[in-house]
């Protein structure tokens, strides 16, 4: 490896000192990553969830210190640049990346949950239960049964990400708990105020397809103001969070609903059919039509 690397789906899949359970082209399962510890810095592009199995590591994330211990997870949101890597020689881990588009179809309304956590309290490290241990090493037994059985097995990609969204809600249920019963409160006019209530506005609405000023209105703040506060808090502009968010929709509703387009195209929010089918295409590279029929 060399001595800064860029993560991604494709990188992890072609580099054979990386042991790869399972890959698909949302997910990557990593059984061991021993080799990472030859890296002094890494371009995470994908999101992640990495269980410590063995030994510790250290290090910081866009600046902020982090440290994994075995029976930790650390719960790492797309785009980072982990640096200043300190690491055991015996450490190891069983580590899931995938990409915003199976999270967020993974997750649905559950992804504020997710959000939070990730941007606004900016908790990265989680400490497994003895029980919650137990749980997650009896899944990964399940899920590695499964792909030992091979990829021509009818549905086995389907079967494989049900157990391996079950997993994941599992862990949004223990980030969940530790969040406060009540929703967070900010002063007036901070930033992390702002950046949550646009999140939850964009999960909340049926519409989501709205410019950033309907958005910005709403928080009664500037447009230019909601991207500042987006990119510092994610990486990502205020419009990119709206168009992960209408894309997931429109994936939803033509893939798992019998809606017609017309119907699909009237719920999210647009003119009309035609001007639908082109958003559809400059995202998706394809007709709604032929994007329903990839389910």
């Amino acid at each position: 490896m060399l001595q800064q690397e860029e993560i991604t789906l494709q990188t992890l899949t072609d580099n054979e000192a990386i042991n790869v359970g399972y890959f698909d082209n949302d997910i990557v399962v990593v059984d061991s990553i021993q080799k990472f510890a030859e890296v002094s810095a890494a371009r995470v592009s994908m999101s992640a969830i990495a269980i410590c199995t063995c030994g510790r590591v250290q290090g910081l994330m866009n600046g902020q210190q982090i440290e994994l211990r075995q029976n930790q997870v650390a719960v790492i949101p797309a785009n980072v640049m982990i640096t200043d890597l300190m690491i055991s020689p015996d450490f190891n881990l069983k580590a899931l990346f995938f990409t915003t588009q199976i999270l967020q179809s993974f997750l649905r309304e559950k992804m504020s949950v997710w959000n939070e956590v990730m941007y606004i309290r900016r908790i990265h490290i989680l400490i497994l239960a003895e029980d919650d241990m137990l749980f997650y090493t009896h899944f990964y037994e399940m899920l590695r049964l499964c792909v030992e059985r091979g990829k021509d097995r009818p549905f086995h990609t389907e079967i494989v990400q049900s157990l391996i969204r079950s997993a994941m809600l599992g862990l949004c249920g223990a980030m969940k708990m530790l969040l406060p019963d009540n929703p967070a409160t900010f002063k007036t006019g901070n930033a992390d105020n702002y950046f949550q209530r646009f999140l939850n506005l964009i999960s909340q609405s049926e519409v989501k397809y709205r410019t950033v000023k309907s958005y910005a209105d709403e928080l009664c703040i500037s447009p230019k103001y909601l991207s500042v506060i987006c990119k510092k808090h994610s990486g990502k502009t205020a419009n990119e969070w709206i168009t992960e968010h209408v894309m997931e929709d429109i994936r939803y509703h033509l893939r798992q609903t019998d809606l017609s387009v017309k119907q699909v195209c009237d719920r999210l929010g647009f003119a009309n059919p035609s001007f639908f089918g082109k958003y559809v295409k400059e995202h998706f590279g394809t007709t709604p039509t032929q994007l329903r029929l990839r389910a």
